[in-house]
């Protein structure tokens, strides 16, 4: 792991085959990856029933500027009664926005989500509620195992992407066909 290049602000890409449901054809940011382990948001898995405008209410936050009809997401089997914002980069919370990428940056303080409320948030936001985590030398692990793919972080297919294609177009933006794609690995 000494020498593997850390992976902040890349998708992993679930392959078939991946065993746990939760992860079934699973998009994921990787908000941070270090020695220590890794954190990500699952971004296109949307939650049951559950509009951003909804949870805004449901935490009484005023809304001055009609939020869209966006949906929230499940983030992970982690802390799901916890949120978190990925966003554009232009957006930023002193002390409590923490910058990924140029285009990408993760909020988890509700100060986004009142200024989102008042239509003063980020150009492209995508909330999620818990998140995916892997402890030291884990997401290496499952990697090796045929697990994951990854691949370079667009804002076109994290933020504006329809949900549903999103696994899809990730998979393609290696020029990946989904349809080729087998459960197993091979051994040379």
């Amino acid at each position: 792991m000494d020498d593997a290049p850390f992976l902040d602000g890349k998708l992993l890409i679930a392959m078939p085959g991946m065993g746990d449901p939760r992860f079934d054809r699973a998009v994921i940011f990787l908000c941070a990856h270090s020695a220590e382990g890794a954190m990500g948001l699952i971004v296109n898995k949307p939650a049951a029933d559950l509009r951003v405008k909804d949870l805004l209410a449901q935490l009484s936050i005023e809304m001055s500027a009609p939020p869209s009809d966006a949906r929230v997401h499940f983030g992970g089997p982690v802390e799901h009664g916890r949120g978190f914002v990925l966003h554009s980069a232009e957006y930023g919370v002193e002390d409590s926005t923490l910058r990924v990428s140029p285009a990408f940056a993760m909020t988890a303080t509700v100060d986004i989500l009142q200024d989102m409320a008042k239509g003063m948030g980020p150009r492209k936001a995508l909330l999620a509620l818990g998140y995916s985590g892997w402890g030291p030398g884990q997401l290496e692990s499952e990697i090796q195992a045929n697990g994951w793919l990854t691949a370079a972080a667009a804002p076109a297919i994290v933020f504006d992407a329809p949900d549903a294609g999103k696994w899809e177009a990730a998979l393609k933006s290696l020029n990946i066909d989904p349809l080729l794609l087998s459960a197993g690995g091979g051994r040379a």
